[in-house]
């Protein structure tokens, strides 16, 4: 290592007096080689650094079910070690270098030259699909990097579902709200009883607001409720499920369902009375 060091500062001291002018070649001092040696150790110790990984990169990856998925892997002085992905659920081994060792051809491994990404690609993926993925490296012993691969689904929800109650005379205002898309619905239909609503109705006072980004939300107003606007309503968004919702125009009485709460109610607040009666009574 020594005689290395010496011919590799021994070579530097000729460049140096070959670059520098006439005037500083005979400068060189016992001084300078330790400098000179002292940049050579740090650089040594970051050529023989083994493989190591780029942890800037993100750990949590969300895809949409059957949207394709990658987990990118970054590593640093790879050299001829080789790279594995393993699924944490049952340990199974998915793929090495660029070959699938999986019977589920989903799963793929993807070279980048240029950036120096191993990507594990996911395609069509499910719910189950979800859990701790690692990319891992062949040194002795190995080392790896985990991630976090989430797949969600679309969701469709009408706030206050599924039985909503609306006093007569009243307006209605139905909240549909869309979570989880790749890109903002086309369009948002509301039907009523199974048929699509008609905002030009000769009724009026019917009325919709739409809201599109990384969350949609439908607003359907109708003005003025009366017993004939009781019924299912349900939201339809192009690119996802539809959500139903029974809505009850309530004319005078609450409904028997209601009824029965409120004395539900009244019956637990009287014990709740009586207990405390009785203890003061015993003291």
């Amino acid at each position: 290592m020594k005689v290395f060091l010496t011919f590799r500062i021994f070579l530097c001291i000729l460049i140096l007096r070959e670059t520098c002018p006439q005037n500083l070649r005979g400068n060189v001092t016992v001084t300078d080689l330790h400098l000179i040696s002292e940049n050579i150790v740090p650089m040594r110790r970051v050529l023989d650094r083994g493989p190591y990984f780029d942890t800037s990169a993100t750990k949590n990856v969300t895809s949409l079910v059957g949207i394709t998925g990658h987990l990118n892997c970054r590593i640093k002085n790879l050299g001829n070690k080789t790279v594995s992905w393993i699924r944490h659920r049952d340990l199974h081994l998915l793929t090495v270098s660029e070959s699938t060792y999986t019977s589920d051809q989903r799963f793929t491994s993807i070279y980048n030259k240029q950036t120096g990404d191993w990507s594990l690609q996911i395609k069509f993926p499910q719910l189950r699909d979800s859990g701790v993925y690692e990319c891992q490296v062949s040194t002795t012993p190995p080392v790896g990097y985990t991630m976090v691969f989430s797949v969600v689904e679309p969701i469709t929800s009408i706030l206050g579902g599924p039985e909503i109650y609306i006093d007569l005379g009243s307006t209605v205002n139905l909240t549909c709200v869309i979570k989880h898309l790749p890109d903002p619905p086309i369009s948002v239909q509301w039907n009523h009883n199974n048929q699509e609503i008609n905002y030009d109705s000769p009724r009026g006072g019917v009325s919709v607001i739409t809201e599109k980004g990384d969350i949609t939300t439908s607003y359907l107003l109708i003005q003025r409720a009366s017993i004939a606007d009781s019924g299912q309503y349900s939201c339809l968004p192009s690119n996802a499920n539809s959500k139903s919702v029974n809505v009850h125009i309530l004319k005078g009485d609450h409904p028997a369902a209601v009824q029965k709460s409120h004395l539900l109610v009244s019956e637990l607040l009287s014990l709740c009375f009586l207990q405390i009666c009785l203890k003061l009574s015993a003291q």
